[in-house]
């Protein structure tokens, strides 16, 4: 059973990956971060980071030995992925749109991938190794940046592609009002923005009946002066991972050990859990 795999997370405006142990959630080599590629074009940025993977293997192999160069790889991506072919893009080339990305990558790579949406593999990443690890039931991460991501979990497996961030309020995509780019491009003060976050929260929890929100995106480091003020039953904390929870989300789905809330099976027994797997 794998115990170490590279995680590649990538965004819209940056590339990022490292060596991951996936019992700890540690790093075991330095965050490498690459510019995404203007436009975000499929080409250009599956050149990113095939070349982000051969170094990290290239560090890792000087460092233990050759046969280490076939750690498994997990790469996120911002899309809805099914099958292996991205269905959406977000803050990237509309190319990505009904493209065979996972092949693509693979290709690029010499190698099978484990590729995923990039929330899920936040999600994940939060129940294996963060704010909710042990948590059992329903627990919605959601990411409050330009747009809102969510990963839907239960008992600690994955419903992979939910794009929660999409619900309809007032006719409108409930991100347009309760993303943190609203927040931004409105000049809401926490208290102005907390009145769209509570309906959109509310919401949620009125068609899903989580056991726990976990509030993850740049501005979860500002928690204190938003979450308080949000009026739910079900417990709302700050995501702890932060930048690095698409790495860490990415490298442990590529084992089925790695995708559930609960510990890894000692070797003789399996998972109760699935993995979304790409294909």
């Amino acid at each position: 059973m794998a115990t170490r795999a590279i995680g590649i997370d990538i965004g819209g405006t940056g590339i990022k990956g490292a060596l991951v142990d996936l019992d700890t959630g540690e790093l075991l080599s330095d965050r490498i971060k690459k510019p995404t590629p203007a436009g975000g074009e499929p080409d250009a940025i599956v050149q990113v980071a095939s070349g982000l993977v051969d170094e990290l293997v290239d560090e890792l192999v000087a460092e233990l030995a050759p046969a280490q160069e076939a750690v498994p790889v997990g790469v996120c991506f911002p899309a809805v992925v099914l099958g292996g072919t991205t269905m959406s893009a977000a803050n990237v080339s509309k190319k990505w749109i009904g493209l065979a990305a996972e092949r693509l990558f693979e290709s690029a790579m010499r190698r099978d991938i484990h590729f995923v949406n990039d929330a899920d593999a936040a999600g994940v990443a939060e129940i294996r190794y963060g704010a909710a690890k042990g948590a059992r039931g329903v627990v919605i991460l959601t990411t409050l940046g330009t747009g809102i991501g969510t990963a839907l979990i239960n008992d600690g497996v994955l419903v992979p592609n939910t794009e929660l961030g999409h619900i309809e309020i007032d006719g409108k995509d409930a991100e347009s009002e309760a993303a943190y780019s609203a927040k931004e491009r409105h000049d809401w003060s926490w208290e102005q923005w907390v009145k769209r976050l509570q309906r959109y929260y509310s919401r949620l929890e009125t068609l899903f009946s989580p056991d726990l929100f976990i509030v993850g995106g740049g501005v979860s480091k500002h928690y204190e002066e938003f979450l308080p003020l949000l009026e739910l039953r079900a417990p709302i904390i700050p995501a702890t991972l932060r930048n690095n929870a698409g790495i860490l989300g990415a490298a442990a789905l590529t084992n089925p050990a790695f995708a559930t809330s609960e510990e890894p099976a000692d070797g003789r027994g399996h998972s109760t859990g699935r993995t979304p797997r790409g294909r």
